[in-house]
């Protein structure tokens, strides 16, 4: 299996040569996919070979494994994200200066791997106060009440709640680094809300994690008016996640021939990207020239992860083999900005990030009228109003609030919470029809959300996602519609209070002025 050396390097771990009492030592990690180490071919240093005899594998478990007792009838594990120490036992001390290695192995199902590198070994002296941690196993115990004593010292006050959770930090992994314990917030549920969607069918208590009173109840209200009037319809109408990297030639012609080349090779690029995932699924590559760049916008389909990192592998991937292939690129950037990754973007709102979902509801007269103190003319005119409001100001959002439902949605579920900065892009839409009832519709262009990884698989997030019927895999479209429909719910509860003056009253009785 051919591996583009720039995706190699990528198994080393950057500033982990030094020296030891023992020798030097390095670490790699598996950043490919699950594997066996069959051979260790030769490790050299500075173009040195080493005797094998001297390398010892250190592995999470402390387990110490000779170089030379590996073989292809007796290989060790290699899973994806797992750290392998290298220890090179009797080797004199590294100058503090940049060294060359080369490690070369046979791998399963990779065959022969080698990637070379430089790295330095740091000066013991100039090494900074850093907090404590465990190279091989930094989610143990041991190492976490360190961590808490060293922040307790440092700022000379006790840690009590942070210290206290429930869950088993070994499964906290590929989440978080420096773990030293939880941020508990308060937690309510609303509902439940009748959703009409595709892949959502049915009522569901909705899991919201808030510190800003009136939110829930706030949401709450609207729901039950939405159920009054027959439910929220949902609908998810496009899926695609981006990375968007970015070529450098000399002048405008070779980026513009580089693009044709690009669309000539897709089936090949679409090959390459799709080695680093089972579930990336490369749909189509946009390309943007200004002066001597060549934009590329890598849109992917992601099942039901949020697939930021994924579709980053996947382009990397892509890339290494573009730029082992394509002559006359002066230089390559895998991020341009221009996925506009955790930033609001006009982009986004027009060619969709993550799930563009679009929630309805034909909302009652008498409904409104008794329960909400509004007319819908009301509604209407105030949102034809803050329509131009919306357009003076600039913002993403035409809507009054959804990140407050997508902010609270995602803290409870696991999601990553920066996503609201693209999330929190909506287009409202209200008309009135003929019986004088008022339609009222939303539409989320960026909402990205997961059902499966990242912190979907945590204690709280997990049980959340598990209490809406969401959480793991072929779920991410019902999730999707949920948050919708619970956006929409939300406009209706704050537009109507702005339309009958009860806002204001509202937070005196449930927020901070009570």
């Amino acid at each position: 299996m051919f591996i583009p050396s720039m995706l190699l390097k990528q198994l080393y771990n950057r500033g982990s040569l030094k020296n030891t009492d023992k020798g030097i030592s390095f670490s790699i990690k598996n950043r490919l996919k699950d594997a066996e180490l069959k051979e260790i071919s030769h490790i050299k240093i500075n173009g040195n070979e080493i005797d094998l005899n001297q390398i010892i594998l250190t592995t999470s478990e402390s387990t110490e494994i000779k170089a030379t007792s590996i073989t292809k009838d007796n290989r060790i594990d290699f899973p994806l994200r797992k750290t392998i120490q290298i220890n090179i036992l009797n080797h004199d001390p590294l100058p503090i200066e940049r060294h060359e290695l080369e490690v070369s192995v046979k791998a399963s199902p990779f065959g022969n791997l080698k990637l070379s590198v430089n790295d330095s070994v740091v000066d013991p002296a100039k090494v900074e106060k850093k907090l404590p941690r465990d190279e091989m196993d930094d989610f143990g115990d041991e190492i976490i009440k360190e961590r808490q004593k060293y922040i307790s010292e440092f700022a000379k006050k006790p840690i009590n709640h942070i210290g206290k959770y429930s869950i088993d930090p070994h499964d906290l992994a590929g989440n978080i680094e420096h773990f030293t314990g939880v941020a508990q917030i308060p937690m309510g549920f609303a509902g439940p809300i009748k959703v009409n969607g595709e892949h959502a069918i049915g009522e569901f208590m909705i899991p919201m994690a808030t510190t800003e009173g009136t939110l829930v109840a706030s949401y709450n209200r609207g729901m039950k008016v939405a159920n009054m009037c027959g439910g929220i319809k949902v609908s998810v109408v496009d899926d695609a996640m981006q990375r968007a990297p970015v070529f450098e030639f000399i002048d405008a012609r070779g980026a513009r021939d580089f693009v044709q080349w690009i669309k000539l090779n897709f089936d090949k690029i679409k090959e390459e990207a799709e080695t680093t995932s089972s579930i990336a699924d490369l749909v189509y590559i946009d390309h943007f020239l200004s002066n001597k760049f060549a934009f590329l916008r890598f849109n992917f389909k992601t099942g039901d992860a949020a697939g930021q990192n994924m579709v980053g592998r996947a382009t990397f991937a892509a890339c290494s083999w573009i730029l082992d292939q394509y002559p006359g690129i002066k230089n390559f950037f895998l991020e341009s900005n221009f996925a506009t990754d955790k930033k609001a973007s006009q982009i986004n709102i027009m060619r969709t990030r993550g799930k563009r979902v679009t929630a309805e509801v034909t909302l009652k007269k008498e409904i409104l009228q008794q329960y909400m103190r509004v007319e819908p003319a009301q509604l209407d005119h105030h949102s034809r109003i803050a329509a131009i409001g919306s357009f003076l100001s600039g913002v993403n959002n035409t809507g009054l609030h959804s990140p407050n439902g997508i902010t609270a949605m995602f803290i409870a579920t696991g999601q990553d919470v920066a996503n609201v900065s693209e999330s929190s892009a909506g287009i409202i839409y209200t008309e009135l029809t003929e019986e004088g009832d008022l339609y009222l519709s939303m539409t989320i262009p960026s909402l990205i959300i997961a059902t499966y990884g990242g912190g979907t698989g945590i204690g709280t997030q997990k049980e959340s996602l598990e209490l809406l019927n969401c959480y793991g895999k072929g779920k991410a479209y019902k999730f999707a519609e949920i948050v919708a429909a619970v956006v929409l719910a939300g406009e209706i509860s704050l537009a109507s209070a702005i339309s009958s003056s009860d806002w204001v009253s509202s937070h005196e009785q449930y927020g901070r002025n009570r």
